[in-house]
């Protein structure tokens, strides 16, 4: 958008391929929470900005959601400890606050296994003058419950219309002027959209939930297998 060009600079690492692992029950006990819309709700991924090997270090996040503010809780890792800590129901290999809070919600859950493999291309960009103001641009997001491994190809059903990209603004307070009249006068309003949660949907009930409509589209022919911000839809390219 070139409104933005006055005001914030791009992020240093340009465009970057994020991939999720969505940890949860296998009754799916914390994505069908989620989408209940409840004032409290949390959830669990491993993330990876690259495919990794064995040392090299992914991200065990805590994602908890209040009243519409996000907070996040991240431990940095390497990937086959990881992968041995959640396969054999072992605590995390660290000793601090985050740590903590990490293995005493995989404690109360109860064996979490992973669930969904998502993938997006990012863009993100920063306020000049408040870092804490940025914007994040995602396209081609695509899920699959096969091949859940941060280190394989990236494939799946995408979860956006073709050439929808998904904006999502964040920040810890008030959106800055310029952006609310950019936004009044585009016609952008705020709407609701999860990426976990509408893979879910998708996927394991066999509906397609449209932001901003009403009901369901359904998805027959589906393949299935055994097992933060304020978003905003755009389409066209950012």
């Amino acid at each position: 958008m070139d409104v933005m060009k006055d005001y914030m600079v791009p992020d240093a690492f340009g465009k970057t391929t994020i991939r999720n692992i969505y940890m949860d029950t296998d009754n799916f006990r914390l994505v069908r929470a989620s989408i209940e819309k409840p004032v409290y709700k949390e959830k669990l991924r491993i993330r990876s900005y690259h495919p990794p090997k064995a040392e090299d270090e992914v991200f065990v996040e805590l994602k908890k959601k209040y009243r519409s503010v996000v907070y996040k809780r991240r431990l940095a890792l390497p990937w086959d400890q990881v992968q041995e800590c959640f396969n054999r129901d072992l605590p995390l290999p660290s000793d601090t606050q985050v740590s903590w809070e990490i293995d005493y919600f995989r404690g109360f859950y109860g064996k979490l296994s992973p669930a969904v493999f998502l993938s997006y291309d990012r863009k993100a960009w920063y306020d000049a003058y408040d870092r804490d103001f940025r914007i994040t641009f995602d396209e081609n997001i695509l899920c699959r419950r096969q091949e859940l491994a941060l280190n394989g190809p990236i494939w799946g059903r995408p979860l956006l219309g073709q050439d929808q990209i998904l904006m999502e603004i964040k920040c810890s307070g008030g959106i800055p002027l310029w952006m609310t009249h950019f936004l009044s006068e585009n016609h952008i309003y705020k709407t609701s959209f999860s990426k976990y949660g509408t893979a879910y949907a998708r996927m394991i009930l066999g509906t397609f939930p449209l932001s901003g409509v009403s009901g369901t589209v359904e998805n027959p022919g589906f393949a299935t297998s055994p097992a933060g911000g304020y978003p905003y839809a755009v389409k066209g390219p950012a």
